[in-house]
């Protein structure tokens, strides 16, 4: 996989103040239903056939005309980028339900994979994604605005508990297990879960220990060893 796939997500997940405001509308709760049908067959048509597909398939998928796709969606980077959107929407939303049904470190690893089904959706996006269209890169970064508070929440829930490092910050794990996430873009998702659970192993390592802030820890993280008496 090429450095470039990894892409940034803070570039890509980020929307502008009007996308913001038209997808947060309120709407009739029939065009709820026929905007999250259109969502799902969308990601399921781009997966099986790239974000080329016509819109008559994903249409017909969703159980609704075309003209209803294009009520919703003028524009295909409008649909790839509602798709991304909801996917963001659900992993942040998905750390106060772990939360409320887990202890805080289970609740934690089992967020951290979810970020590689985030990673995941991805998959059949990225000739898009990596176009070049300005309607992307217009996007806002808020990747980190929407899901660095919601890891917070899950870090500062274990670090409480005693069973994840004080010295952790959020926005860093995030950038981090979002990078080695990448393979679940390619397909390997397999790989990203392991190597995501390997992340979560490292930031349990030496929980409830003074952190190196406090100069009782070594450069290296490890305690510092005791001098022998003389």
């Amino acid at each position: 996989m090429s450095r470039r796939s990894v892409y940034d997500w803070g570039q890509l997940l980020m929307d502008d103040d009007q996308k913001t405001e038209r997808y947060n509308r309120p709407v009739r709760a029939d065009a709820r239903r026929n905007i999250d049908a259109l969502l799902r067959a969308a990601r399921a048509v781009f997966d099986a056939s790239g974000v080329d597909a016509p819109v008559k398939e994903i249409a017909d998928r969703a159980g609704v005309g075309v003209g209803t796709l294009y009520r919703h969606f003028p524009q295909r980077p409008d649909l790839i980028t509602a798709i991304i959107r909801k996917e963001v929407d659900a992993c942040a939303d998905a750390a106060s339900l772990l939360l409320a049904r887990h202890a805080p470190a289970e609740a934690l690893a089992r967020w951290m994979q979810r970020l590689v089904d985030l990673v995941a959706t991805k998959r059949g996006l990225g000739a898009a994604l990596h176009s070049g269209n300005p309607a992307y890169q217009s996007l806002p970064g808020s990747v980190h605005g929407r899901l660095t508070p919601a890891l917070q929440g899950l870090l500062d829930a274990a670090v409480a508990a005693g069973t994840v490092r004080a010295d952790v910050d959020a926005s860093e794990l995030l950038l981090a297990a979002m990078r080695v996430a990448a393979p679940a873009s390619d397909g390997d998702i397999a790989q990203a879960r392991r190597m995501v659970a390997l992340m979560v192993d490292g930031v349990r390592f030496g929980a409830g220990a003074p952190s190196e802030r406090d100069g009782n820890r070594a450069p290296s993280g490890r305690p510092r060893a005791k001098r022998p008496r003389k």
